[in-house]
C-alpha cells in the first residue's frame, strides 16, 4: 500500500470508529449541551487526535530516518549506501534513487578528481624542474662567484663573504629539497617501497624523528595512480607529525591486508586536537586522494597515544 493510501486509511478508520461510537453507544447530545456531554465529546476528540498522531508518526518515521541518513551521506566515503528500514514502496523507491544518485556523483567526482590530481602533479613537476634547473643553478653560480670573491676581498670582509656564501649554499640545498618533495623521482624510477624508504629517511634526517619502517618486500603490482596516492598520503601524514604532533617516534607500515593495500602512519605525539580534523587542508587533501582511488582514510588515536592515519586502497592480487 502506498504512503497516501496508508495515511488515508488511518484517518478513515479513526473517523468511522468515532462515528460508530457515537451511533451505537448510549451517549447522546442534546440541543443544549450539558457539561457531561462536553466532557465526553472533548475526551473523544482528544483520543482521536492522539491516535491519529501516533499512527501517522509511525507511518512517516521511515521517511525521517531516511532524511537524516541523506544529510549524513559523505561522497568521500566510497560505497556508502543507504538502507531502507520499513516505510513501504515510496521509501524503497526514494532510497534506490538516492543510492543511484550517490553512485553517479561518486563516479563523476572520482573522474574529475583524477583529472585534477593529474594536472596538479604535472604542475608540481614543472615547478620542481624550474626550481632545480633555474633557481638551483642560479644559486650554485652565486656560490661559485662568492668563492672566487673570497680571494680578492680584504681580510676584514672575507668572513662576511664566507658567511654569505654559506647562506646561499643553504638556500640552494633548500630549493633542491623542495624540488624533490614536489616531484618524487624515486617513485617513478625505483617504485613505491624505495620511495617510502627515501621519504622516511629524509624526514628523519631533517626533523630528528625516529622513524620505524615495516614495509612488505613483496608488494603486488600497483598502478601509478595508486602508488602516487599512497606516497602523497604518507608524505602529508609525516609532514603533519613534524609540524603539529610534537612526537619523538613514528612508525610507517605498508602491506597487503585482506585484499587492500594498507598504509599506517602512527606517532607518539600529542594526539588529535579539539578542532575538527576535517577542517585541515592537508587532511582534506588526503581524504580526497583516498576517495579518488576508491579507498578510505581513517584518522584516530594511536594504540597507546598520539595519532594514527590509516589508508586502505583496494588492489587486485
Amino acid at each position: 500500500m502506498s504512503l497516501y493510501w496508508r495515511i488515508f486509511a488511518i484517518n478513515a478508520v479513526l473517523l468511522v470508529g468515532a462515528t460508530l461510537t457515537l451511533a451505537l453507544s448510549p451517549a447522546t447530545v442534546s440541543s443544549d449541551l450539558l457539561v457531561r456531554e462536553v466532557v465526553v465529546l472533548a475526551f473523544g476528540l482528544v483520543l482521536v487526535l492522539v491516535l491519529n498522531f501516533v499512527l501517522v508518526r509511525r507511518t512517516l518515521d521511515p521517511l525521517e530516518r531516511l532524511t537524516e541518513a541523506m544529510r549524513r551521506a559523505d561522497l568521500l566515503a566510497p560505497r556508502a549506501r543507504l538502507v531502507a528500514e520499513g516505510g513501504g514502496r515510496e521509501v524503497l523507491e526514494l532510497t534506490r534513487a538516492f543510492n543511484e544518485m550517490l553512485h553517479r556523483l561518486e563516479h563523476e567526482r572520482r573522474e574529475s578528481g583524477r583529472r585534477a590530481v593529474g594536472a596538479q602533479e604535472q604542475e608540481r613537476s614543472r615547478v620542481a624542474l624550474e626550481l632545480h634547473d633555474e633557481v638551483g643553478q642560479l644559486l650554485t653560480g652565486v656560490v661559485l662567484g662568492l668563492d672566487a670573491l673570497t680571494s680578492v676581498v680584504p681580510d676584514d670582509a672575507r668572513s662576511r663573504v664566507t658567511g654569505l656564501q654559506g647562506m646561499v649554499r643553504d638556500g640552494a640545498d633548500q630549493v633542491r629539497e623542495i624540488a624533490r618533495g614536489l616531484r618524487p623521482e624515486s617513485l617513478e624510477e625505483l617504485g613505491l617501497r624505495s620511495a617510502l624508504v627515501g621519504l622516511t629517511t629524509a624526514v628523519a634526517d631533517r626533523s630528528g624523528l625516529r622513524i620505524a619502517r615495516d614495509i612488505d618486500t613483496a608488494l603486488p603490482a600497483l598502478s601509478a595512480e595508486t602508488e602516487l596516492v599512497v606516497y602523497r598520503v604518507a608524505q602529508e601524514a609525516l609532514t603533519n607529525v613534524v609540524r603539529h604532533a610534537a612526537a619523538r617516534r613514528v612508525e610507517v607500515a605498508l602491506g597487503l591486508r585482506q585484499g587492500f593495500l594498507e598504509l599506517r602512519v602512527t606517532d607518539d605525539g600529542a594526539g588529535l586536537s579539539s578542532a575538527p580534523i576535517e577542517n585541515g587542508r592537508g587532511i582534506s587533501g588526503m581524504r580526497e586522494r583516498a576517495a579518488y582511488s576508491g579507498g578510505t582514510l581513517v584518522i584516530g588515536p594511536g594504540p597507546e597515544r598520539g595519532t594514527s592515519v590509516t589508508l586502505r586502497v583496494p588492489v587486485e592480487t
